[in-house]
């Protein structure tokens, strides 16, 4: 899911996640890897958001998709996308009320 800048904002509150710039060098790499999408960076590593199959549902999943394979977060791993016991809370259907 790409998300516009409100969205960003509303993840990096409830996250303390960082999004990934687009015009990071890795950023086609994880495009082509994950499809577009906005992609943050914490301390346990690369993530997304994504959203909640119940379409009434004002939360978005967090799925982590790469994680750190060193204690100074230098290397990351991809793995199976892994949906995280947190979420995010937008409007319904991942909207931002007023955005």
């Amino acid at each position: 899911m790409k998300l516009n800048a409100t969205q960003i904002l509303k993840v990096e509150e409830q996250l303390n996640a960082s999004p990934i710039p687009d015009d990071h060098p890795v950023v086609p790499e994880l495009k082509e890897a994950f499809g577009d999408h906005t992609f943050f960076l914490d301390a346990g590593g690369v993530n997304i958001v994504e959203p909640n199959p119940d379409e009434n549902s004002p939360k978005c999943a967090v799925v982590r998709l790469a994680t750190w394979n060193d204690e100074q977060q230098t290397e990351l791993v991809t793995h199976p996308p892994e949906i995280l016991p947190v979420s995010v809370k937008f409007g319904t259907n991942g909207t931002v009320p007023g955005a």
